[in-house]
């Protein structure tokens, strides 16, 4: 599968992990930035990815910024975004299983060390699928708040 990925300078060093690690588990990256850890701003980079599975033309994407809250903030503004910030294998297969999460979004200053965990995150992310059932209303209540207000 083909994974848009991005992050500002504070997940460059994560984001080159993760994308190490995609590789690995038979995927393909595709990065769009940044690609040096000069400061930049990381709503620019999420964006892109963000627009990305908005419209469709991907499925699934990742995000990295310092704290991973930024991305994920800068995602959720998109309509058909559900990004979930995840720092631990647990959680990142819960927001698959329960949330039906489209963007994964790290901490890349809290995982940057420990290529182990952000293994464990991708592959309980991209092992885990949707479970729906009752799960299934709750994530059309979230649709509904966009098409409610749109922007």
């Amino acid at each position: 599968m083909i994974i848009p990925i991005a992050s500002d300078h504070a997940g460059f060093k994560a984001k080159n992990i993760t994308k190490k690690i995609l590789e690995k588990l038979g995927h393909t990256p595709l990065d769009f930035g940044t690609h040096t850890d000069e400061s930049v701003d990381y709503a620019d980079f999420a964006a892109q990815v963000s627009e990305r599975v908005n419209t469709g033309e991907y499925e699934q994407g990742i995000l990295v910024c310092g704290s991973g809250q930024g991305v994920c903030m800068t995602a959720n503004k998109y309509p058909k975004i559900r990004a979930a910030l995840v720092w631990n294998e647990k959680i990142s297969g819960l927001t698959r299983l329960h949330n039906d999460a489209n963007i994964l979004c790290l901490p890349g200053r809290e995982l940057e060390e420990d290529e182990k965990e952000i293994e464990a995150i991708i592959k309980a992310w991209f092992g885990t699928n949707f479970e729906g059932g009752r799960h299934e209303r709750r994530i059309k209540k979230i649709e509904s708040l966009t098409q409610n207000n749109p922007s």
